[in-house]
């Protein structure tokens, strides 16, 4: 009989703050604030998405601010971290990086430093509620000018004693590319953080290169697509560069037509590291679970080969050795035989 896979111990290294809330709280807050919300996100739920053109990103990109504009008060913020947090440890999610941009909440929260506080004691609370642990990961947006990066960079490491651990960059990265992003990257990585921007999901194997290459990445969002150079996933190897894979994200905004065609199994039989992870379950209608059940299911991973994963999310991850540790011997009983 296949093993629980709820049970399973395992890091979440990506999710998104704003894509992390449940369907039911975005609805009951636009009801609570008097806003309405286009059929993709009530009636017709999850959004049919495709966002490999111009339209179809500004299409998600719209649906996106639409849920980040029922985030109205500082009890709405602690309400989303603490059902994500809540819906983490129901999957057996003991660890999270969690993606916060604060300059999208600036202007509705007192200035870009009140929001990252506001964000952050949020965090602490939803992790002690939960029974996991949680850290943040500031992220820039790459549509941005770099210079808003550098302010966000210098942000994050500010408050790295605060739980947060990493400077990632986010967004289309067919309008920016992770070049141009370099000397926020250095602020980041000489401060200590974990450099985790994105790549290789809407461009090929050359973005995830310069996401290597130019930023020095300790793990790459998404990263997919460095599936089409098998140059590039042995030096990914070499390196333990860990890409954070997302199939339902990549099948629902048409990187992959099908989740069988997502490179999962690629990447791991060439020793790529892999954390599996949600996105924006809000927009795409599937947290982590399911996307460990894809591994199963479509992917044919065994039981081992699962543990395998969970281990690899836990060793990519910025938790103190000692959860790391307890963790990994978790994921060993978990493979144990049953006594």
């Amino acid at each position: 009989m296949p093993r629980p896979l709820s049970e399973l111990p395992k890091a979440h290294l990506h999710l998104h703050f704003t894509g992390s809330m449940r369907h039911s709280t975005l609805v009951d807050l636009a009801r609570e604030h008097g806003l309405h919300l286009p059929d993709a996100l009530e009636e017709d739920w999850p959004p049919q998405l495709r966002a490999t053109d111009e339209r179809g990103w500004f299409r998600f990109q719209r649906l996106y601010d639409i849920a980040r504009s029922v985030l109205q008060r500082e009890s709405d913020v602690y309400r989303l971290l603490r059902e994500a947090a809540e819906d983490e440890a129901a999957e057996g999610s003991r660890w999270l990086e969690i993606q916060i941009d604060p300059s999208g909440y600036a202007s509705k929260f007192g200035g870009l430093t009140s929001a990252m506080e506001l964000m952050l004691d949020a965090t602490h609370k939803a992790a002690e509620h939960a029974g996991i642990g949680i850290a943040v990961v500031v992220a820039a947006n790459r549509t941005r000018h770099p210079l808003d990066a550098k302010t966000l960079a210098r942000l994050a490491t500010h408050y790295m004693d605060q739980g947060v651990v990493g400077f990632g960059l986010s967004n289309d990265e067919r309008r920016g590319r992770a070049r141009d992003f370099d000397g926020a990257f250095r602020l980041a990585k000489r401060a200590g953080l974990l450099a985790v921007p994105h790549g290789g999901e809407l461009l090929g194997a050359a973005s995830v290169a310069e996401c290597v290459d130019v930023l020095d990445a300790d793990r790459v969002g998404h990263g997919v697509r460095a599936a089409e150079s098998p140059r590039l996933m042995e030096r990914l190897a070499a390196r333990g560069i860990t890409c954070e894979v997302c199939p339902t994200s990549n099948v629902g905004l048409g990187v992959a037509e099908r989740a069988e065609d997502v490179p999962l199994r690629r990447l791991f039989e060439a020793g790529v590291p892999i954390a599996l992870g949600a996105d924006d379950p809000l927009l795409f209608g599937a947290r982590l679970l399911p996307q460990y059940e894809l591994a199963r299911q479509v992917y044919g991973f065994s039981d081992p080969e699962l543990a395998e994963l969970a281990r690899q999310s836990v060793r990519a991850s910025a938790a103190p050795d000692d959860v790391r540790e307890k963790l990994l011997q978790e994921i060993d009983d978990w493979l144990a035989p049953a006594g």
